[in-house]
């Protein structure tokens, strides 16, 4: 088999039984086109029934030196993983050359996080007076008071409000539903945008009546433009951090943690499918760690006890 029959099987494999996206579909061809461009830098002429695990582990090697990162390394490893278990499946090999080649472990990337401070910093440099200044105001309450990814926050809906019992319901990755319980303050901020600045929008398009969040032309705010509100509101608030959506998301999980939140409710509440997800969003800083030990360990206790007995 060569490598022309491979991939047109392997791309219609991806497409027909697996499902994908064009993105994805793509994505996985590139990975593989990656060990074809190596074979091809090595003079190395081997079919892609015959490429040995060797080729592959140096292959990895390569892509190390050249400084790609180790997502991305494994994110090609994964690609010619999946290439390799097409193959099987049409019983052209009968080993992968790729079983025992491991992905580079990834570090876990502690996410920027946002101060109580800063939060409010942010808050504080809306301006309700000017035009979509009630709106902006009821998006950013709205991510940071329920942790919302930004494409539910996009996607909320007004039936999806359930004020009276003080919860939204929020479609999350792949269309699971879940309730998020919603602070007064985001309330009244969203019921004041609702009330008064999205009602004098003078048309809003068919089909997206439901929208809640809607720009000037009576369509959903995209997901760029929800950057865009937050990146020019951090530089008048004079926050030098990276901050995105996520990072209200980030914050919101941070501070229900710091606060003593239980790590499941908080995973519930962050629509995490695994519980390993949400444990990023322990990390705490030594100096908080520290007073929380010197505060309430019962050792320390005893000895604040004994210390002022003999005082």
């Amino acid at each position: 088999m060569d490598w022309k029959i491979a991939l047109d099987g392997f791309r219609a494999y991806l497409m027909l039984e697996r499902s994908l996206s064009a993105n994805s579909l793509d994505a996985y061809i590139r990975d593989v086109a990656k060990l074809q461009q190596y074979l091809a830098l090595k003079n190395l002429n081997y079919k892609p029934t015959e490429v040995p695990p060797q080729v592959i582990s140096d292959l990895m090697t390569y892509l190390l030196d050249m400084g790609l990162e180790a997502s991305s390394q494994a994110r090609t490893l994964s690609g010619i993983k999946t290439f390799y278990k097409y193959l099987l499946l049409e019983d052209a090999i009968d080993v992968a050359p790729t079983d025992l080649i491991e992905a580079p472990k990834l570090a876990k990337r502690i996410p920027d996080v946002l101060t109580v401070e800063e939060v409010d910093r942010i808050f504080a440099a809306i301006d309700l007076s000017q035009p979509n200044g009630q709106r902006n105001r009821a998006i950013l309450e709205v991510l940071y008071a329920c942790g919302l990814r930004v494409s539910e926050l996009v996607n909320l809906k007004r039936s999806n409000l359930y004020f009276h019992e003080g919860y939204i319901t929020v479609i999350g990755k792949g269309d699971k539903e879940r309730l998020v319980p919603i602070g007064a303050d985001a309330m009244k901020h969203v019921q004041f945008y609702l009330d008064h600045e999205r009602k004098q929008l003078k048309k809003i398009l068919a089909g997206n009546e439901d929208f809640v969040f809607i720009n000037s032309r009576g369509k959903p705010l995209s997901r760029i433009w929800i950057f865009l509100i937050i990146k020019e509101l951090c530089e008048l608030a004079g926050i030098e951090k990276n901050v995105s959506p996520h990072t209200f998301r980030h914050s919101f999980a941070t501070h229900l943690i710091e606060g003593g939140a239980d790590l499941k409710v908080v995973q519930d509440l962050m629509g995490h499918e695994s519980i390993t997800t949400t444990e990023v969003y322990t990390h705490l800083d030594t100096e908080y760690l520290r007073e929380t030990i010197i505060m309430f360990h019962p050792r320390n206790k005893r000895k604040k006890a004994d210390d002022s007995a003999f005082l």
